[in-house]
C-alpha cells in the first residue's frame, strides 16, 4: 500500500493510504504520521477480512516514497 507524506503549513505531518478511503492521521514528525497510518490501516484491513469485505489487492505491505 502507498502511503503519502505532506507536511502542512502548521508544521505537522499528514500520512495517507490512498487505496483505503480514511485512513489519514497527523504526526508531530514524518515518522510519527506514517506509523501511526501504518497501525491504522492494519486495523481498517483486520476489520474488513472479519467482516468478510474485499482489501485491496497487495504487491507489498507499505510504500513509503523518500
Amino acid at each position: 500500500m502507498k502511503i503519502e507524506v505532506e507536511r502542512e503549513q502548521d508544521g505537522r505531518w499528514i500520512a495517507e493510504v490512498p487505496d483505503l478511503p480514511g485512513v489519514m492521521l497527523y504526526g508531530q514528525s514524518r515518522d510519527e504520521a506514517i506509523s501511526r497510518v501504518k497501525a491504522l490501516a492494519l486495523r481498517v484491513l483486520a476489520d474488513r477480512l472479519e467482516h468478510g469485505e474485499s482489501v485491496p489487492e497487495l504487491d507489498e505491505v507499505f510504500a513509503v516514497p523518500a
